[in-house]
């Protein structure tokens, strides 16, 4: 087990929830000391990884007891946070309208495995947040891609990582697929 200083107890709470209450924590914190953040969200893990890398906090990693994920961060751990591209949004009203019209357009889901196999929009491309910067070069660069995940929260780190990497016409479909009524796989 890591050593901690501080806990922080996000079971049963949904994305963006654990990386809102992370960030709060954090902002306490001295520079160094380590933060063990409890969640029983399985996008949690990507959602953390991502952010920390984001803000410019060291991801340390997690570990699994029962349904309880411990992920432990170190504040200020990877040395200055890096540049923060915020893409814009589009509502999920916005979108609904783009889909029914059946406009062409890549839409790529960045939520969990497990959530995607529950329901998906027909014809998203699943690739989780966790993998986006390995597999985003399967996507064309010049295309506009629409991402979405449960919230907005995935997705607006999705589409930083790929902006900071070349893709020019982005967007955040927000609130997200937490709100979608449109026709599912």
């Amino acid at each position: 087990m890591v050593q901690t200083d501080l806990t922080l107890d996000a079971k049963g709470l949904a994305c963006p929830m654990p990386i809102v209450k992370t960030k709060k924590m954090m902002k306490t914190m001295d520079s160094g000391k380590v933060l063990e953040i409890l969640a029983t969200d399985k996008g949690s893990t990507a959602d953390l990884q991502a952010w920390a890398k984001s803000s410019g906090h060291q991801y340390i990693g997690t570990e699994t007891e029962g349904d309880v994920l411990h992920h432990f961060l170190r504040k200020d751990g990877a040395g200055a946070p890096e540049e923060t591209i915020t893409i814009p949004e589009i509502s999920l009203v916005d979108f609904t309208q783009k889909v029914a019209a059946d406009e062409y357009m890549t839409i790529l889901d960045v939520r969990e495995k497990d959530e995607f196999e529950e329901a998906h929009i027909p014809g998203a491309i699943h690739i989780p947040l966790s993998e986006v910067e390995v597999r985003m070069d399967e996507l064309a660069k010049e295309d506009a891609i629409y991402i979405i995940c449960h919230s907005g929260r995935r997705s607006g780190i999705a589409g930083d990582m790929m902006a900071k990497n070349g893709f020019g016409t982005l967007y955040n479909v927000v609130p997200g697929m937490s709100n979608w009524t449109g026709k599912t796989e």
